[in-house]
Order: C-alpha cells, then sequence, then structure tokens
C-alpha cells in the first residue's frame, strides 16, 4: 500500500496544534515593533535616519530656474544653442533660442550656496540641504521617468521606494502604515502603479491620505456599535484564515487580513493624525495654513501631516503636489507663471518642515528628498516654455545623516548636461537605502527566477553628501 506524505508548512502547524495558540502568539509577535514589525529583514549597518519624506515635484523643475545658476544663459540669451552644445532629441522637439532665467540668484547661509528669488523661504534653510546638480534620468517622458524614480525601472509593475523600504524595515507604528503617500490633488503620470507594491506583498503598497477632509476612503464604521464591529471582523479573520490554510501562503488572503485589522485600528488613530487645529497657532503660520494662495494652504496641510507620521513612526512618506491653476511644474509654455505658482505653493510649506522638524530633534533621523522626475532645458520650446532634459537636473536631500550646506556635481555651463559626479536614479535609491541601514546590494527579493532589488544590477553610494 502506498502511503502519501502531505508536507505541512510552519504556520499551519501552528494554526492546527493546540487549537492554534501558536499562531496566535506569532501573530501578535510579528506585529510587535520589538520583535518583528520594525526589522522585517534586519539592518545591514548602523542607520543614520529612521523615516523617509519625499518631496515629489511633479512635472520636472527648471535646474536653471531653482537651483543650478548659469549666467551663460543671459549672456547668450536668444541665441541659436546649436552653435554652442549638441541639441539631442526632446520630448516635442520644438525647440527655440537659449532662454535666460526670469529669476536672478543669490548667495545665501554660511555655506553660500545660489537659490533662485523663486524660493526665498528655504533659501533660509540652505545650511541644511546637500544640493545635487548633477543627476540624470534613463527616460524623457513623464510616465517612463515617473516609474524610474520611483521604482529603479521605467517599466510599469515593479515596487517603488517606500514599498522596498517597508518591506525591508517594516514599520515602528502600529495603527497607520508603514507607507503613506499625501496626495495634493495630483496623482502623476502612471498613476497609483509609482507607489505601488509589484511583486512584494500587498501590504506594502502605498496607503493614499487626503491632507484634509475625510483622509482614508471607506475606513469609517458602518455598524451600529464598535462590538458588532469587532465581531464581524473577528468572523471574516476566521473565514480568511480558514481559506489561507487551504491555499497555503497567499499574499492575497494574507493581505487582506493585515489590511482588516490595520484599518480598524486606523479608524482611531486617523482622527488624532489628521486634527490640525491643535496644532499651535505659531506652527500653522509657519507652515502657511493661513496663507492667502490656495496651494500654499494644501502643501502646507501635506507637510504638517507628514511630520506627525514621521513622530508616530510611519516609514516613509511621500507628497504629491497639489492641483493649480496651471499644469505641475512641466511648463512647456508659460514658464514664469508657472513655476511662480508652484514655487509659491511648496517654498514655505517646504522650509517650515526642514524649520519644525530640527527644532523637535527629528531631523537628524529623518531623510528629507525634494526631486522631479527630470529637469528643464535651457533653451526654449516655442517662446516661453521648457521641454524635458534627463541630461542633467538638481535635487536635494536633507537630514537623516545627510551633509547640509554642500553642493555636489555639476552641469555644463549652459545647464544643459551632467559633467562632473554624475548621480544616476540607481545611486540616489542606494544612497537613501544606505543612510536607513541597508546595503542596497543585498535587500532582495526572489521573483521570476532572480534575486531583485529596487538598484537593479546597478547603483553606487553617494558618499561625499553624507556626513
Amino acid at each position: 500500500m502506498t502511503h502519501r506524505y502531505q508536507t505541512v508548512t510552519r504556520r499551519e502547524m501552528l494554526r492546527r496544534c493546540a487549537s492554534g495558540f501558536g499562531a496566535v502568539s506569532l501573530a501578535a509577535l510579528m506585529t510587535d515593533k520589538s520583535f518583528g514589525g520594525s526589522a522585517m529583514h534586519g539592518m545591514h549597518h548602523r542607520p543614520t535616519a529612521r523615516n523617509v519624506i519625499f518631496l515629489y515635484m511633479d512635472g520636472g523643475p527648471s535646474q536653471v530656474d531653482t537651483f543650478d545658476p548659469k549666467p551663460m544663459l543671459a549672456k547668450h540669451n536668444g541665441e541659436d544653442p546649436s552653435q554652442f552644445f549638441k541639441v539631442a532629441p526632446t520630448q516635442f522637439n520644438n525647440n527655440g533660442t537659449v532662454l535666460a532665467s526670469p529669476w536672478k540668484f543669490r548667495k545665501h547661509g554660511q555655506s553660500g550656496i545660489e537659490v533662485s528669488e523663486l524660493f526665498p523661504h528655504v533659501a533660509r534653510v540652505v545650511d541644511e540641504l546637500a544640493v545635487v546638480r548633477s543627476m540624470v534620468s534613463e527616460f524623457p517622458e513623464h510616465t517612463s521617468a515617473n516609474y524610474f524614480l520611483h521604482s529603479g525601472s521605467g517599466l510599469q509593475g515593479r515596487p517603488s521606494m517606500g514599498a522596498w523600504l517597508t518591506y525591508g524595515l517594516g514599520s515602528e507604528c502600529q495603527d497607520l502604515p508603514g507607507f503613506v503617500v499625501m496626495d495634493g490633488g495630483l496623482i502623476p503620470p502612471g498613476g497609483i502603479d509609482c507607489f505601488g507594491n509589484g511583486f512584494l506583498p500587498a501590504s506594502y503598497q502605498g496607503s493614499i491620505f487626503k491632507p484634509s477632509g475625510s483622509a482614508v476612503a471607506n475606513i469609517g464604521r458602518r455598524e451600529p456599535t464598535a462590538e458588532r464591529q469587532r465581531r464581524k471582523l473577528r468572523l471574516i479573520e476566521r473565514l480568511d484564515s480558514l481559506t489561507a490554510a487551504q491555499f497555503r501562503e497567499h499574499d492575497a488572503v494574507e493581505s487582506a487580513i493585515r489590511n482588516y485589522e490595520l484599518a480598524y485600528k486606523m479608524q482611531s488613530a486617523v482622527p488624532g493624525l489628521m486634527d490640525l487645529d491643535s496644532e499651535p497657532d505659531h506652527i500653522r503660520r509657519l507652515y502657511g495654513l493661513d496663507a492667502e494662495h490656495r496651494g500654499t494652504q494644501i502643501y502646507a496641510a501635506e507637510c504638517l501631516v507628514a511630520r506627525r507620521l514621521v513622530e508616530r513612526g510611519v516609514r516613509f512618506v511621500e507628497l504629491t503636489c497639489p492641483r493649480l491653476d496651471t499644469d505641475r511644474w512641466d511648463q512647456h509654455a508659460n514658464l514664469k507663471y508657472g513655476h511662480e505658482q508652484n514655487a509659491r505653493a511648496v517654498d514655505q510649506p517646504v522650509a517650515a518642515l526642514i524649520t519644525d522638524l530640527k527644532q523637535r530633534g527629528l531631523l537628524d533621523e529623518t531623510l528629507v528628498v525634494w526631486a522631479g522626475e527630470f529637469g528643464r532645458t535651457p533653451f526654449a520650446q516655442g517662446a516661453e516654455g521648457r521641454d524635458h532634459n534627463p541630461h542633467g537636473f538638481t535635487i536635494w536631500m536633507a537630514g537623516g545623516g545627510v551633509r547640509g550646506g554642500v553642493v555636489h556635481g555639476a552641469t555644463d555651463e549652459f545647464g544643459y548636461r551632467a559633467v562632473e559626479n554624475r548621480v544616476e536614479v540607481h545611486d540616489l535609491h542606494a544612497t537613501m537605502l544606505h543612510l536607513l541601514g541597508i546595503d542596497h546590494t543585498r535587500s532582495t527579493y526572489r521573483f521570476g527566477g532572480r534575486d531583485m532589488r529596487l538598484t537593479d544590477v546597478k547603483g553606487h553610494v553617494v558618499h561625499p553628501i553624507i556626513a
């Protein structure tokens, strides 16, 4: 007689043995931040940052109009750019003459870093910034460039950096998601896949919050009493557990169980998180909640909620741009008005965020990153716009072990191409992971027959900007 033995996973054994109390104990341990919640896969070295706030500048701010001054643009304004450099194909190939910046630059802080008059508030905290003027991207159009910036791949479906970080480190927050996206009104080209989990378990995808009003959809209690809701959730959990036992390790079922539990906890946590009226008046004014400009009000709320999220232990927070009466930073025409409106929306809140984090002792452990998916051309598109430019642009980082008051890399004299200390998107990701205690070459996930990672097979840590 032939005997057939059915293999049993450790989790299934715990569910079956001793009335399932082993599984209950394991679940409690794995959600405890001292056991599994804050170190899902462990750090590789001592971190300098614990959290990330990613200030995503949707559309691509112009480097030569913000943080990379180029006097040669004014000197040769209106001239043919092809006599100075080879012009690569652009998104629309409607290329005009060299276009001088409409804004003046001045040196600020003890570091003397030059900042455009578009950012008078950020200029006051410039000594906290590491300005990288030599970023490059591999993609010249928004959707692929957004996927690349967020996930290290220009294709849809890869895990975003927020998902990778929460996968690698977990979250120190028990009643909020580890990865939160503050939606100011503009989800970038590429959609919510920019914040997706890809092939990682679904529980690591970004959760989208609104900065005001009903912050999170569908977490309100519909049952008449909390006890009835709790009984309903226990029933759902039992049914899901039976399904999970039948299908073994099934991501959709496992993630559904965790999401129900988290949503239940968020019903109590979110109202307190979003109560910005509890902030002192001077903090509300600092961020610009009382500003006349609607865009400033929206982004002020985003930044203030971001600070409150990292205070509660949320690992990764991304802020999207507010919806304005002009396009996001994507000024193919009307550069002056468009960039002024976008800068006005984010300038005061961003500076306030840096200031507030520092005065609370949180900046040292919070990495703040300001970046778009690419920059703009130093020559005009048409008469008064700038086309996409992935060949050289500017981002900056602050806090979390970053050296403040430094400039890294350079573009050519027209601000077109990175010519000194090029920094690729994979290098940015490697540096972010390094600051959080992760060796990017060792943070992997087995998928499709190979060990996948955020930085693919590339990436180098940018050590000169690390303190």
